[in-house]
């Protein structure tokens, strides 16, 4: 019985899965004609990041909306050392910071089409409910 629920839970839980390689995330949106989330995030030291990550980008409402709708892509900057990514990683978060995020806001989030074109941007934590996220995302992919 316990396996059973554990099962359906498993199943009703929406799977997302976020890259750490822009370029890769690029060719999957532009085969799936889906928009890229970007977020830029200070996993171990960043309290706001740290709180969207739990409230919004966690969230059910967003995971359902996101595994049919987004290629998710999170640019870490941990600063513990038991956190540190590895250099490739590092490198990939520092390059697609010089491009979208020069002036190193946290936690910052991003909306952009296949090509990289920006289309919106959350700078801070975006006060709002899950859903009304969700709303504001889905604007721009029914365009």
């Amino acid at each position: 019985m316990k396996a059973l629920i554990i099962a359906v839970i498993f199943t009703l839980t929406a799977n997302v899965t976020w890259l750490g390689d822009f370029s890769e995330a690029k060719q999957e949106a532009s085969k799936s004609h889906k928009l890229i989330l970007i977020n830029f995030s200070g996993s171990d030291w960043c309290g706001p990041c740290i709180r969207e990550r739990k409230e919004i980008l966690e969230n059910d409402a967003f995971t359902k909306y996101a595994s049919d709708h987004l290629i998710l892509v999170r640019a870490d900057f941990p600063r513990q050392k038991k956190n540190q990514l590895s250099k490739e990683q590092t490198k990939r978060n520092e390059l697609l910071a010089d491009k979208y995020n020069p002036d190193g806001k946290f936690p910052y989030t991003l909306l952009v089409d296949d090509q990289g074109k920006v289309l919106k941007d959350w700078d801070g934590f975006p006060n709002e409910s899950p859903e009304q996220f969700v709303n504001q995302v889905n604007a721009f992919a029914n365009k």
